[in-house]
């Protein structure tokens, strides 16, 4: 190798989404009880942010769509066995290992974001609390009137909200993967990925 090359990785929109969402869950996090307003408004953000990134995953720049960094097995074992020969296999977006944690962060915050929405609404808040006032509508027209508010309320209460902190702690699992995949991966690779985050551009080796 005889220099480096400074090139374009990450566009704005997949910059600006990274460090939004870092600081939004991390504010939905510490701010866990359901009736706290910051809590509540912190994770409409997060919705807001996985739903734009889902669409910036199918219309966005080169690196930021997921044909460009899903894999399949094959590719994604060879990956593995390469880091731990060290000598791995350079990507210039997302490495196979990092897309799928890409994938498995959207799905667990997509999650946690629709069970506190479901539990927002069974108290009667929230963007779905109009279909839970419907359900029970419908439960008391059938006859079941003294079952169905209290069932409502407690059955599904319970059940979101159970289902809220374990998706929002397996989204806090996969950060913190995330952050050491990332501190290994920056050695082993000798790349500044932080700094091209916030950058968005990588140095690559030229011949």
């Amino acid at each position: 190798m005889t220099g480096e090359e400074r090139v374009k990785v990450w566009d704005i929109g997949v910059r600006l989404f990274h460090w939004a969402l870092v600081v939004l869950f991390t504010v939905a996090y510490l701010s866990g009880d359901d009736e706290d307003m910051l809590h509540i408004y912190a994770g409409y953000g997060v919705s807001a942010l996985i739903a734009f990134r889902i669409l910036w995953g199918f219309v966005g720049t080169r690196h930021a769509r997921f044909t460009d960094f899903v894999r399949g097995p094959r590719a994604t074992m060879a990956y593995a066995r390469s880091m731990r020969s060290g000598k791995p296999i350079p990507y210039l977006g997302h490495n196979p290992l990092g897309g799928w944690m890409v994938i498995a962060l959207l799905l667990s915050l997509a999650g946690a974001c629709w069970s506190g929405l479901e539990a927002y609404a069974v108290e009667g808040h929230g963007p779905l609390a109009q279909r839970e006032f419907r359900l029970i509508a419908s439960a008391h027209a059938h006859g079941d009137e003294d079952g169905a508010e209290s069932g409502q309320e407690n059955g599904g209460d319970e059940f979101w909200e159970e289902a809220h902190e374990v998706l929002s702690n397996l989204s806090l699992a996969l950060v913190l993967l995330h952050i050491a995949g990332v501190a290994v991966v920056s050695v082993v690779h000798r790349e500044k990925l932080v700094k091209a985050m916030v950058t968005g551009y990588k140095n690559i080796g030229k011949p």
